[in-house]
């Protein structure tokens, strides 16, 4: 067994064991690898492991993992997209991707839909910032329910699936899940089939686990250290 997939199954049994202890099915949780700064073969090593579902959060790097993967047989990967976009790179993220975390304003959803408005429906999560940083991504918990009205009545091309969020460095991950909790309550108020909760990585998932998490965000636990970008 190589070391990649020693970390793989490593990891795997850390959430399955999470998901045990506060009653839920490790089955119901989708595991997503965020392959940051690796090469292309490394998705392709992940995808003989079994991995279907890849991050990544930045749109060039996006583009061109999928462009020299292009000829590859792969399992059926699907590509997540989780960095924070901005409007002018929409076009390209919506060609890459097949989800999008990162939709936390009425003009990233115009844009992404936009893009392709015949196009297959594209699954989106909408950013909530869990700080209190207006700066950092993500819409204010107060106005995500007004984000998500937004996105469902005007980009029918895009399918609003539940929101996403980064716990704040300094707070307990608990209790800004919990948040990130009534923030999803909220939307499902607007779009009641919006039931994915996009949180939790290397250092806090189990916690988020414990919140609700249906998607989780995994890199370095996995992948290893990433390489050094000189």
């Amino acid at each position: 067994m190589t070391e990649l997939a020693e970390r793989l199954t490593a990891l795997d049994a850390r959430i399955a064991d999470a998901a045990r202890a506060v009653g839920r099915d490790p089955g119901e949780l989708t595991r997503i690898v965020v392959t940051k700064f690796h090469p292309a073969a490394l998705v392709a090593e992940l995808d003989l492991l079994g991995v279907r579902d890849v991050g990544e959060s930045r749109q060039q790097e996006l583009s061109a993992k999928r462009a020299e993967l292009a000829e590859t047989p792969l399992g059926g990967v699907r590509w997540h997209f989780i960095g924070q976009l901005q409007t002018k790179k929409a076009r390209a993220v919506r060609a890459a991707s097949d989800c999008v975390h990162s939709v936390d304003r009425d003009r990233i959803a115009d844009a992404l839909h936009a893009a392709a408005p015949d196009g297959d429906p594209l699954d989106v999560f909408l950013q909530v910032n869990l700080t209190d940083d207006p700066g950092r991504g993500g819409v204010a918990p107060d106005d995500v329910e007004v984000l998500a009205a937004h996105t469902a009545a005007r980009c029918p091309s895009l399918r609003v699936r539940g929101v996403m969020a980064v716990a704040p460095l300094a707070e307990a991950p608990a209790s800004a899940f919990e948040r990130l909790a009534s923030a999803a309550a909220a939307v499902r108020r607007v779009v009641p089939d919006a039931t994915w909760i996009s949180a939790g990585m290397s250092g806090d998932f189990t916690e988020a686990i414990a919140a609700g998490a249906t998607h989780l965000r995994i890199g370095t636990a996995i992948t290893g250290p990433r390489p050094d970008r000189g």
